[in-house]
């Protein structure tokens, strides 16, 4: 069965020639919670871009069997949706309906569909009610659900998420939580928020200096004193 995320022997450097990941190799299963651990600096957001098909280096990175090509990556896109750590970055167009609707617009689909698949991710993140509301004009947390509703219209697969609890009040995060364990989809969490991504992934990868330490499941990983503590991450109660 074709893995929603396969990784053989990655490599990237940056442009001055220090090394961000090394021999990163991994396969994510459909429909399973990840969640990319570890201290500032230690490569989570590089591996996000990765995976992304943002970035590329050498190895292999497959989404759903395809992989990272120049031909393939109209169709990886398709699969793959990315919420970035900043909502103001998907969020440009005067009203939210507008943001919903530019993914499904620029997959060439009926009015019909757009319409449809907008409203729909809107009610699924619970923003019905605010098409016409301008975007900035929404609060940390309704932003935060916005973005994911613009990933959502699209109808991926797949769906990443770079530090998506960050600026959110308790409420909003436990929101956000919910709305995420509702979910059915392959969810990739980059995060330094033990406790959070504790309530939503059954799978942790910890990295620290641009290599894999740990792959296992997320609880026991988060409870492992040692482990933790070595690496610079609180350790879940």
């Amino acid at each position: 069965m074709t893995n929603a995320v396969h990784i053989e022997n990655f490599n990237y450097k940056y442009s001055d020639g220090t090394s961000a990941l090394a021999d990163i190799g991994l396969s994510i299963p459909h429909g399973q919670k990840v969640a990319l651990i570890g201290p500032n600096g230690a490569g989570k957001s590089t591996l996000l871009l990765a995976i992304g098909c943002f970035l590329k280096g050498s190895g292999r990175v497959e989404i759903d069997g395809l992989e990272n090509t120049k031909k393939n990556i109209k169709q990886i896109r398709q699969r793959l949706g990315a919420v970035f750590q900043n909502p103001d970055e998907q969020l440009f167009m005067p009203r939210l309906l507008d943001d919903i609707a530019f993914g499904p617009l620029n997959m060439k689909l009926s009015k019909e569909e757009v319409i449809h698949r907008s409203y729909e991710a809107l009610k699924t993140v619970g923003l019905e009610g605010l098409e016409d509301k301008e975007p900035h004009h929404l609060s940390a947390g309704q932003k935060r659900s916005a973005a994911i509703a613009t990933i959502l219209s699209m109808m991926p697969k797949i769906i990443t998420m770079d530090e998506p609890d960050s600026n959110l009040d308790p409420r909003s995060r436990d929101n956000l939580i919910n709305l995420l364990n509702s979910f059915e989809h392959t969810i990739i969490i980059a995060s330094c928020n033990m406790n959070f991504v504790s309530r939503v992934c059954q799978r942790a990868i910890l990295l620290d200096h641009g290599k894999i330490i740990a792959d296992g499941d997320a609880k026991e990983l988060m409870t492992d004193w040692q482990l933790m503590k070595d690496h610079g991450l609180e350790v879940i109660r």
